[in-house]
């Protein structure tokens, strides 16, 4: 699997990352480990995780993986902490003690004592930015973590807190940010990437076949063991099942068939390869849906394809991006 820089980071990680969401609720300990093991032979490095996920089941099963079944400096741990991690006052938040604490209590249940990548998950309108990135500077210069980044933040706020880190010598400056991007969520081009690219961001891109959208089963319904029939998972899902993202399903997989291929390939070539793209991170329920994603990773998508998904799943825009 090809091997990329985040940005103008020295971070490399592999093209396709592998997210958790799922490990320790939906997917069990066996399962799990068959997908590390499955996406380490393949190449992959980037492994995606956060407290929150399952109730904080997740991090201990990560860390017993790690002991047992996949050597931790084979992968790119990627942490993320902010908000209501814990049920401590001062695990809350994104303040620089709940930003620290967090981040300990994740190491301690990762049994690791760094993290390559860590997260800023959001953001806490009641604590001033530098008061939040002051915990990334303590964080890398403590060496917990080797690089941070950021999730889930506007365009402006990802300018700003970027900016903050390179005004100043011996700021940690920030290497990536952690964003939903898919050819039914393109809201980020408006102005997420184009900060990025001014800041030397990468980009991690989560939930790259809209949340399983893309992959076409919903096509003619909800099937019965899908996660848009879960009660945890229905309302994640519903949100790209419309009718405008039908539309864009079925050119999908017109594509698709015409390239002899799955949906799934398409759609995951497609956001891969976009301008600013360092990952695309999986999120598998079992190892083989894992396995059909890592299989597609050789799909290649023609230019003419390629821009008449870009036509068909154009976002809007208008005053004052364009």
């Amino acid at each position: 699997m090809e091997q990329r820089p985040v940005g103008n980071s020295g971070l490399v990680v592999s093209r396709l990352g592998l997210g958790t969401a799922t490990w320790g609720r939906d997917t069990d300990p066996d399962d799990a480990a068959a997908q590390l093991v499955a996406f380490r032979e393949a190449g992959g490095t980037l492994l995606d995780i956060g407290p929150w996920y399952v109730c904080e089941q997740t991090e201990p099963l990560v860390g017993r993986l790690l002991q047992d079944v996949v050597p931790r400096d084979e992968l790119v741990l990627a942490v993320k902490s902010g908000g209501p991690i814990g049920l401590a006052a001062a695990a809350r938040g994104l303040s620089r003690g709940g930003l620290l604490t967090a981040l300990d209590n994740s190491m301690l249940r990762l049994g690791v004592d760094s993290v390559d990548l860590w997260q800023l998950h959001g953001w806490d309108q009641r604590v001033p930015m530098e008061e939040v990135l002051s915990a990334v500077d303590v964080a890398v210069s403590s060496g917990r973590a080797r690089y941070a980044g950021v999730s889930n933040l506007p365009g402006w706020r990802t300018a700003a807190a970027a900016a903050w880190q390179r005004a100043w010598p011996g700021r940690a400056p920030l290497a990536a940010t952690q964003v939903e991007y898919s050819l039914l969520e393109r809201g980020v081009e408006r102005e997420v990437l184009p900060a990025c690219g001014w800041a030397g961001l990468g980009v991690l891109a989560y939930s790259p076949l809209g949340r399983g959208v893309l992959t076409g089963k919903y096509r003619h319904g909800v099937p019965s063991d899908s996660r848009a029939a879960s009660p945890h998972l229905r309302e994640f899902v519903g949100h790209h099942l419309t009718d405008a993202a039908a539309r864009i399903v079925e050119a999908v997989a017109t594509a698709a068939e015409g390239l002899g291929t799955s949906p799934l390939a398409v759609s995951l070539a497609w956001v891969r390869d976009r301008p600013g793209v360092s990952s695309s991170i999986l999120g598998a329920r079992t190892v083989g849906q894992l396995a059909g994603s890592l299989a597609a990773d050789t799909t290649v998508l023609p230019a003419e394809i390629r821009h008449a998904l870009d036509d068909v799943s154009a976002p809007p825009s208008g005053y004052p991006e364009r």
